[in-house]
């Protein structure tokens, strides 16, 4: 049986922080952590068109933050300098990400340094924002005790059970000095357990390592299964030591919300939107 936490004052929520096209993204609150900042975009609020824009050829004004989806790269840098302004001056650091489980120091990598190549970011110094970019896969973004230190994970199906969340929550750990569960973490838009369908070998790669990850699973067809990512990523946070009532987050689906998130299952060609999380 599947164990799922209530909503605690401890875990990281949804709130409304910004005006303008920044206000319909998911701006993050941190109980009890007033020195953490975070946000999920949308694809609202820059300039890209077609396929990249927020509601498909037909609109234009989507926020493609991703450099290697064929966009036009003048209209990435710009979506990208409106993120920055949105975020009040705090730098995003972007990443090559590869659905691995490599988390990236960004206290050692120079300002000018090229995207390193991870599929995660740890981070302590402020004014630096730890940035993932999506369209499907689900961003974690975590937050030490008193923001002594924070993470963004790119979390597919592969990064999941490879274990990148475990790895980005003892990055965090080790950088602050705290146990797994003092920290906090909110899970992103992703693609949801109704549209998520996976097949044998994805279940497997799962429970072979957890069987109580089972419940995650829901058959749909013969050798295929709808996987709730939202709960696949709480019961490993769990079992890695975090407390269920600081987990917060999950509940929106880009699949099924075309004018508000990018998703590549239903598109392929699209944008890609960001998970920040940075100190004040």
């Amino acid at each position: 049986m599947c164990e799922t936490a209530p909503h605690q004052t401890s875990a990281p929520a949804a709130a409304g922080e910004a005006a303008g096209s920044a206000a319909d993204w998911v701006w993050v609150s941190w109980p009890g952590n007033p020195r953490v900042r975070a946000v999920f975009t949308t694809c609202a609020g820059g300039v890209s068109r077609g396929a990249y824009a927020c509601s498909g050829p037909a609109g234009q004004d989507g926020l493609n933050l991703g450099s290697h989806v064929g966009d036009r790269p003048d209209d990435v840098a710009e979506n990208r300098r409106r993120l920055r302004q949105a975020l009040g001056g705090a730098q995003p650091r972007y990443l090559q990400q590869v659905h691995g489980v490599e988390v990236a120091d960004l206290d050692r990598c120079p300002p000018d340094d090229a995207e390193p190549m991870a599929d995660a970011a740890c981070c302590t110094r402020p004014g630096l924002a730890a940035t993932v970019l999506v369209a499907d896969c689900l961003p974690v973004l975590f937050a030490a005790p008193g923001g002594r230190a924070v993470a963004a994970a790119h979390a597919g199906w592969r990064g999941l059970a490879g274990g990148v969340l475990e790895a980005s929550l003892h990055a965090v750990c080790q950088r602050a000095g705290c146990a797994p569960a003092q920290v906090q973490a909110m899970l992103g838009p992703a693609i949801g357990p109704r549209a998520f369908e996976v097949g044998d070998e994805v279940r497997a790669a799962f429970v072979g390592q957890n069987a109580a990850l089972a419940c995650a699973f829901v058959p749909a067809r013969r050798g295929k299964w709808l996987a709730d990512i939202w709960l696949l990523a709480r019961l490993r946070l769990q079992h890695a030591g975090m407390q269920p009532q600081r987990i917060g987050g999950g509940g929106w689906c880009t699949v099924s919300n075309p004018g508000r998130f990018f998703s590549y299952r239903r598109q392929t060609v699209t944008g890609r939107q960001a998970g920040c999380v940075w100190i004040v």
